[in-house]
């Protein structure tokens, strides 16, 4: 499947009343919202552990578990609104001058895409949030989800009995980029695993992140990893094109209150002396979605993907597969062969092909025109587009990363006495790596080990928790083919 760069969002009738579901980990928040004149009201609303990973189960099986759930709670609604996890999104982040015509807009993202995300183009679902620079400029957020992920989740609605309208992303929902008041924040919004990072600035989204491992399970309580939050925070704010990094002037925080107030005190401590306000959303504004909401409503992902939908406010990002269009639903109805007659079919399709050989010739006559005024300003682009060819190479030929990999994973011990969960890489050479050891001297024998690898060089242990087993997190520079560090 091509990737579709325009916004595509449900059909031409307006809905009243939607489900919403939100996927957390293995978590399902869900509500059911109705709009009746001017205002919102709640018909039912719950949240349950789901049993099995909707990625690897049967898509009939987590299904029929998400009907069953539905049924419990007496949810009959079938126009559903689907918060995708954030952990399915790949990001690229470029730019794109304001002034190029859409079609040539279109190529150049094309380009880009192709260039920046690890994966075929032509396998994922890819929307974009665009937002203004100086020098008539945007900055441009690609986000995209495998096909084969949207395609599962589209079976799995199915046997719920479910109609998808839209799928997004649950905090776009929560901080709306298009709202005024989302210029220059940067929104976290604490999960059950993780700690989901979105920064709005000029009416888009200019940077999308989950953080994984943010939020940690010690004897059966979440325990959120706030240095770990405020390193990530720090990370993605610098690097931000420095206009947009000067836009960002608070940090709102979405979560259960504890945590999100023990996330604000750390943050505070950093990120205040650089002007940045910090706030812990508890729940909505009275303007938030422009109808008068429920009394006491709860801050939740579902309910603010409902509402979005309710009150026609368009994500920033859309999902949702496009729909087939009319002659591809003609020729999916009548492909069975239970047309009356031979000659109604026969007739049919020639008038079909009539009718598109005639669209066609108007259409080329009209573009033959257009061609003769444009062939100059497409020369232009081409020369450019040669020049993006010539002087950026789309891959490394000499395997960094695999060579880092390997000399880290020559350096853990065999025994699985320290395992790592985590090694993230940037800058091309500093490397960070979080994980679990067995013991302090476990620990040290590794580390020593790696400050004899070839082209490692730094090693420099950050954080350590616990005991049995403790957890850690190191850092060291790589660079590939030079000398270890004595």
């Amino acid at each position: 499947m091509k990737p579709d760069f325009k916004f595509k969002f449900g059909g031409t009738k307006k809905l009243t009343t939607v489900l919403a579901l939100a996927l957390d980990g293995g978590k399902l928040d869900g509500a059911v919202l109705k709009r009746t004149n001017g205002s919102l009201a709640v018909l039912q609303s719950f949240s349950v552990a789901l049993a099995l990973d909707p990625l690897t189960a049967a898509p009939e099986l987590v299904g029929r578990e998400i009907r069953n759930h539905l049924d419990a709670a007496g949810v009959r609604e079938r126009n559903c609104v689907f918060g995708v996890p954030l952990k399915w999104v790949l990001t690229v982040q470029t730019e794109l001058p304001s002034s190029l015509p859409a079609a040539d807009a279109a190529s150049l993202l094309q380009l880009e895409a192709e260039k920046g995300f690890h994966a075929d183009v032509a396998t994922l679902q890819i929307s974009d949030s665009r937002s203004p620079l100086a020098a008539e400029k945007n900055s441009v957020l690609l986000a995209g989800i495998p096909s084969t992920h949207l395609t599962t989740l589209e079976t799995i609605l199915a046997a719920a009995k479910l109609k998808p309208v839209s799928f997004a992303l649950g905090i776009s929902a929560l901080q709306f980029a298009s709202d005024e008041k989302s210029h220059g924040v940067l929104a976290l919004a604490i999960g059950e695993r993780k700690v989901a990072m979105q920064v709005t600035a000029g009416g888009g989204v200019v940077a999308l992140r989950g953080l994984e491992g943010a939020v940690v399970d010690e004897g059966g309580q979440r325990v959120l990893l706030t240095e770990v939050v405020a390193r990530e925070t720090r990370i993605t704010l610098g690097q931000l094109p420095s206009e947009l990094r000067d836009a960002v002037k608070r940090i709102r925080i979405f979560g259960p209150r504890e945590l999100a107030r023990q996330l604000a005190d750390a943050l505070e401590s950093r990120f205040a002396p650089m002007g940045l306000k910090i706030e812990v959303v508890s729940g909505y504004a009275p303007d938030e979605f422009g109808v008068q909401l429920p009394v006491e409503v709860s801050l939740s992902a579902a309910f603010s993907l409902a509402a979005r939908v309710l009150t026609g406010q368009r994500p920033a990002f859309e999902f949702l597969p496009p729909k087939p269009n009319l002659l591809e639903q003609f020729a999916a109805k009548y492909s069975s062969g239970r047309l009356r007659t031979t000659g109604a079919v026969a007739a049919g399709v020639a008038a079909i092909f009539i009718a598109v050989f005639l669209f066609q010739q108007v259409q080329l006559w009209r573009y033959r025109s257009q061609w003769t005024h444009m062939a100059a300003k497409v020369g232009e682009l081409q020369a450019i587009q040669d020049n993006i060819r010539q002087y950026r190479s789309w891959y490394d030929s000499s395997f960094k990363n695999l060579s880092l990999l390997r000399q880290l994973s020559l350096a853990f011990p065999e025994d699985g006495s320290v395992t790592a969960k985590n090694i993230e890489v940037r800058d091309g050479n500093t490397v960070t790596c979080s994980g679990t050891a067995r013991d302090y001297a476990a620990l040290l024998a590794m580390q020593a080990k790696l400050r004899t690898a070839d082209g490692v060089s730094g090693v420099k242990l950050e954080q350590i928790r616990g005991k049995a087993p403790m957890q850690f997190v190191f850092g060291f520079t790589f660079n590939n083919g030079g000398g270890s560090e004595n």
